[in-house]
């Protein structure tokens, strides 16, 4: 279930007792539907996904991206020829690219038609400080996991994180290991194990040997901070529907994707 807050953080915002879980499921409902205006809203995701996607080639030295761009991976012209990332600059710079720009004699080519010429590879998703998006969770993969494995056994399921962050492990969180990503669907803490997606927002399920380490993906902190207030409003509001409160709405405004800058 896709979402950009946790279980836990709600419950803890709704002001529930740890032994109150009978309206989990309703939680998490909520939670999902929350990521889901919001980002329809923003026009934009929040949770890093890897894709492959084809671009309509908009010049020859530039390329206009249709999403936000964390890391480029790979770029294949209109020719089916990788371009040398080398010769490829992300704008603007530091921060989730809207546009590329070749360098040093490279050009986009395309046959009879521009449309879905170019191909965009990379990890898509805005977050306003990405070098800080993944958080060393403090634990590791305890005995290895294979890529057909459901269950991820850590050492210390509801211990501290790196930045002392307790429970490390939350239903709803976004895990990466190595290259691939994981949702959190359940955590037992007596077991030490989680329930997981594997390969989850396009990445793809592999073997990873014992101690490899397991990061936490930190969404923004405004962004996460709407997720959990929607989530509460949508549950608080289930008996009693109508419009959101303006502030809710207020919020989005800052977070819509309206253009390119450069």
């Amino acid at each position: 279930m896709y979402t950009i807050g946790t279980l836990e953080r709600l419950r803890q915002w709704l002001g529930l007792a740890d032994e109150d879980t009978a309206d989990d499921a309703r939680l998490r409902e909520a939670l999902a539907q929350a990521a889901a205006q919001i980002e329809r809203a923003a026009g934009r995701r929040f949770c890093p996904r890897r894709a492959a996607l084809p671009h309509t080639a908009t010049g020859v030295i530039e390329l206009l991206l249709d999403d936000d761009l964390l890391e480029l991976l790979a770029l294949t012209n209109g020719d089916d020829q990788a371009i040398a990332l080398e010769n490829v600059q992300m704008r603007p710079a530091g921060s989730p690219a809207s546009l590329l720009r070749l360098t040093d004699g490279a050009a986009f080519t395309w046959g009879e038609t521009r449309l879905n010429a170019i191909t965009v590879t990379g990890i898509w998703g805005w977050h306003d400080r990405w070098d800080e998006a993944w958080r060393d969770s403090g634990d590791s993969v305890q005995g290895g996991l294979a890529a057909g494995d459901g269950t991820l056994a850590v050492s210390d399921a509801d211990g501290a994180d790196a930045a002392g962050e307790q429970p490390r492990f939350q239903v709803g969180q976004l895990l990466k290991i190595a290259d691939e990503y994981l949702r959190v669907l359940a955590v037992d803490s007596a077991a030490n194990t989680l329930a997981v997606e594997r390969g989850a927002n396009g990445t793809q399920a592999a073997s990873h040997p014992a101690d490899t380490p397991v990061y936490v993906y930190r969404p923004p902190a405004d962004v996460a901070a709407l997720a959990l207030r929607r989530a509460a409003w949508l549950v608080r509001s289930a008996d009693h529907p109508g419009a959101p409160p303006d502030d809710l709405n207020a919020a989005l405004a800052g977070l819509r994707r309206t253009g390119v800058k450069v």
